[in-house]
């Protein structure tokens, strides 16, 4: 079957699609795996000589692209498959994320020219086909038989002609956090599932520093789990509200409106049954505007506040007993004079000016506090 699918939209709606940033493509492409019942996804870059970015790969092993759907799939826009066939995918009965068919548009964000590289099974049978489309052609796809037939179902996205900003994504360890937080409650809905960037795992275990889980009661059966993620290194997109079902589907994320200092850097996730009804209704779009869901926000927002204060005293406590068992620290633990409240006020505005200043050998540390003690004295 060789033909051709246009798009049930203007051209310039689905080239606005593709104005995406690569990090966004790159998740909605790991999501497309995972509704295809996908349990490993691997994202790789492929490089040339120089360093540089020659195209990006997302391959996984789930059921494929269905082609006998393939107008229905791609030739549609405001509307998809995985709206009429249920909320769960159909092998393994997972959470679907898709719902408006934009995702596969957004790949364009990572580069001018994508190919589709898919098995799927019909019958007893396994087919391959390829589909592909050019950003010169907004919304025009082509499919076409594969030379051969895969040894297995599942899909490889393949994106050349890639954008100047893709160089961004080079940053593994970056995107890997920031993945991490986009995913980290299904993937511990789903432990069978696993994801990778660049050979590294993509798991919010590896990459979080402390997690707390707290429960919202609004009263008259309105509950939900506040999970509050501290994440290792800071990163674009945290100090977020995530709104999630049950299951730990993320169905919208908002500002959490909560400044724990520089020193935390956290994803937190509500997560109730009740929101999945409210994002039906389009209520958490509303935000504040809405009484319930700015409930929700007001408490989270307590309660976020506490947690920071609290775990910002555990840290300087524990800080403090470090570097008075190194003898780098001149206060003993009980004193509580206006000097040492000076000194310590003095430390946290040294520390969030002096990259690694924890990892200071003790000498080093001990002769900053000697000089940090004798400028406090002569003021």
């Amino acid at each position: 079957m060789t033909k051709d699918i246009y798009v049930q939209a203007r051209a310039d709606h689905v080239a606005s699609l593709a104005s995406a940033s690569p990090l966004s493509a790159i998740e909605e492409l790991i999501w497309n795996a995972l509704d295809a019942d996908a349990r490993e996804v691997r994202v790789d870059l492929v490089t040339n000589a120089l360093g540089g970015i020659d195209a990006v790969r997302v391959s996984d092993d789930g059921t494929g692209i269905d082609i006998l759907r393939a107008d229905e799939t791609f030739g549609s826009l405001g509307g998809s498959w995985k709206r009429s066939d249920g909320a769960t995918t159909v092998t393994r009965h997972r959470r679907l994320h898709g719902r408006h068919g934009r995702g596969r548009f957004k790949t364009f964000a990572l580069g001018s020219h994508v190919e589709w590289r898919t098995t799927m099974r019909a019958g007893g049978d396994l087919l391959s086909y390829i589909l592909s489309g050019d950003s010169t052609e907004p919304g025009v796809f082509h499919v076409a038989p594969a030379e051969g037939t895969g040894p297995a179902t599942g899909t490889e996205v393949l994106v050349t002609g890639v954008h100047a900003n893709v160089e961004s994504l080079s940053d593994a360890t970056a995107a890997v956090q920031a993945l991490a937080a986009k995913f980290a409650l299904y993937l511990k809905a789903y432990p069978d599932v696993s994801v990778y960037y660049c050979g590294l795992p993509v798991s919010p275990v590896i990459v979080q520093r402390h997690t707390t889980d707290y429960k919202i009661d609004l009263g008259g059966g309105q509950v939900a789990k506040l999970e509050v993620i501290e994440w290792r290194r800071r990163f674009p997109g945290t100090g977020r509200l995530v709104f999630c079902g049950r299951d730990g589907f993320a169905l919208h994320d908002r500002p959490a409106g909560v400044r724990p200092g520089w020193t935390y850097s956290f994803t937190a996730y509500l997560v109730s049954s009740r929101f999945g009804e409210l994002a039906a209704e389009n209520a958490l779009v509303m935000d504040e505007l809405h009484p319930e869901v700015r409930a929700y926000i007001d408490a989270a927002r307590r309660i976020l506040r506490d947690h920071f204060r609290a775990r910002s005293m555990e840290d300087a406590a524990q800080r403090i007993s470090k570097w008075i068992a190194e003898k780098s620290y001149p206060f003993a633990a009980d004193d509580v004079s206006p000097e040492r409240k000076a000194f310590d006020e003095g430390v946290t505005d040294m520390r969030s000016h002096l990259d690694g200043f924890d990892s200071l050998p003790a000498s080093e540390r001990t002769y900053l506090f000697a000089l940090l003690r004798k400028s406090l004295a002569s003021h």
